[in-house]
């Protein structure tokens, strides 16, 4: 029995595309345009499960999008958290 060629959702290349790109040239908004595309890929591919593959693609996208986007935001929290002590202790010191 021959199986129905599946094509590879579109969404969910963009979505590894722009999680790579969230790493490297454009680190939050390729990340935000990871996770969006990764969502939207997914059920996509869950409508049209006999048309389409690709999940894989979509969650790395998400997994590399979340990483960046949370990595981003410990990252300004350290900063925050690192400096306000700083300029915490320099006003006790007076």
């Amino acid at each position: 029995m021959n199986q129905p060629y599946r094509q590879t959702s579109s969404l969910a290349v963009v979505s590894l595309i722009m999680g790579i790109v969230g790493w490297t040239v454009f680190p939050f908004l390729g990340s935000l345009i990871a996770i969006v595309t990764g969502h939207m890929a997914r059920a996509e591919i869950r409508r049209q499960s006999q048309a389409l593959e690709g999940d894989g693609l979509a969650v790395a996208g998400l997994v590399l999008g979340w990483l960046a986007v949370i990595g981003s935001i410990l990252v300004v929290v350290g900063f925050v958290l690192f400096f306000g002590g700083l300029a915490l202790f320099a006003a006790s010191q007076s």
